[in-house]
């Protein structure tokens, strides 16, 4: 006999009956050239989020973040600090609705 676990799939993503959420994160300060966006994603994937990250020509760093609410507010959190050489002066939120499929088709978090 077959069955699922759809709380936790370590192969490829966590599934969790928690409310999810998206959000678009603008981080401002020394945040290019200091490993943000590896060390980001690395946070990302220890919590289980899917998305990306990636650098802006203005010397700001982007991410989308998709999860359970819970685990993305931990990541805004971090963010807040990043990572031990940056100085984050600032981080801009703006949450967004998820696509009709939930953005489950991303499910892993990349450096763009």
């Amino acid at each position: 006999m077959f069955t699922w676990n759809l709380a936790y799939d370590k192969s490829c993503h966590i599934f969790e009956t928690g409310e999810m959420s998206k959000v678009r994160l603008i981080i401002k300060g020394r945040v290019q050239g200091v490993s943000y966006r590896y060390y980001t994603r690395q946070e990302a994937q220890s919590l289980g989020l899917s998305g990306w990250v990636r650098n802006l020509d203005n010397g700001c760093v982007e991410a989308e973040i998709v999860g359970p609410k819970d685990k993305v507010e931990r990541l805004i959190q971090w963010c807040r600090k990043g990572p031990p050489h940056a100085r984050v002066e600032g981080v801009e939120e703006s949450w967004l609705e998820l696509a009709e499929d939930g953005d489950k088709n991303n499910e892993r978090f990349v450096i763009r």
